[in-house]
């Protein structure tokens, strides 16, 4: 049986408690503070692996070269190095965090990975099209490839343990990204996607199932460790996978799911609350059982929603050992 991993919570979210300030909403979002506060992001990253995540994202979904060429006044080559960075400080918090722990035979989480965070094109329009894939008629695969690879590469070279290539809308984007993850045979990464509220089709009208399976299998062998969705509401995800894995152990497609709180996110307002809808942990045991081998959160989770989810899935492993 594959192994479950439980991933960090809503970057953003959980950064807003040490730096108390308004974080939504800035073209740059949390990439902004690799510059004004590194100490943040180092104790962002530490407070999700003391809550038990397996693997942490560096703090990169929107941090791109064009982005802070614009917004900081930067060069290609410093908006390069602040990518760089990033990626240190993930390892000075997991450095730190390993030293915590040497001698605490309880911990779970003994040997987390960093996973290399690459948002979609979308992002760094700020503009939420990261949640409708309408840009996909506008620039083509070539360009997306372009676009992508600078990023990828820094992450890479800087040595992240996998890319967490997420929130996905369409289509053209998930194709380009899986032709060039083959520039770099030695990568691994997961293939993540926003989708619609319809339980079945992408933010841009594709079929989810469909595309999200051919790019796994489309992709170099071994290369794609999961394919999935993130920043949905946790009550949509099980109709979204189902029917994918059809019961079989044997040639199983290992599943990623990092939902948000289940709030909705309006540009114009932000996060609004719509009614109580049931905890992410709730979901988790009918998640397994589709095929879901890696497990976080995102927007609007914090480090004691990974708590939980770290608490059900080593509840899960203990039920089946």
């Amino acid at each position: 049986m594959l192994e479950i991993k439980v991933l960090d919570g809503g970057f953003s979210t959980q950064l807003s408690t040490h730096v108390g300030e308004k974080i939504d909403g800035d073209p740059l979002w949390t990439a902004r503070f690799l510059i004004t506060d590194s100490n943040a992001v180092f104790a962002t990253h530490l407070d999700f692996l003391r809550a038990g995540a397996d693997i942490i994202q560096t703090n990169t979904y929107q941090a791109t070269i064009d982005g802070f060429i614009k917004y900081l006044e930067v060069t290609e080559k410093e908006s390069l190095q602040i990518i760089h960075k990033a990626v240190d400080y993930a390892k000075d918090a997991l450095n730190v965090y390993i030293e915590e722990i040497k001698d605490d035979a309880n911990v779970t989480n003994r040997k987390p990975l960093i996973a290399g965070s690459c948002g979609p094109y979308g992002a760094s329009l700020h503009d939420g099209s990261e949640y409708t894939g309408s840009y996909a008629t506008r620039v083509s695969r070539e360009f997306l490839i372009d676009w992508h690879r600078p990023r990828i590469r820094a992450l890479l070279d800087e040595g992240v343990d996998l890319l967490a290539i997420e929130t996905i809308p369409c289509v053209r984007e998930a194709e380009a990204v899986i032709d060039l993850l083959k520039e770099f045979p030695n990568a691994r990464a997961w293939l993540s996607f926003s989708c619609k509220d319809d339980g079945k089709s992408l933010a841009d009208g594709g079929n989810f199932q469909e595309i999200a399976v051919r790019c796994y299998k489309n992709a170099l062998p071994g290369q794609i460790i999961a394919i999935g969705v993130n920043c949905i509401a946790p009550y949509l995800v099980t109709t979204l996978f189902k029917g994918i894995n059809k019961g079989s152990t044997d040639d199983l497609i290992p599943l990623v799911v990092y939902p948000n709180s289940g709030e909705r996110y309006v540009v114009s307002e932000g996060w609004k609350k719509e009614g109580e809808t049931p905890s992410l942990h709730e979901f988790i045991d009918e998640w397994l059982d589709l095929g879901v081998r890696y497990i976080g959160g995102c927007c609007r989770t914090y480090a004691t929603d990974i708590k939980k989810i770290r608490a059900k899935v080593d509840q899960h492993r203990d039920t089946i050992i």
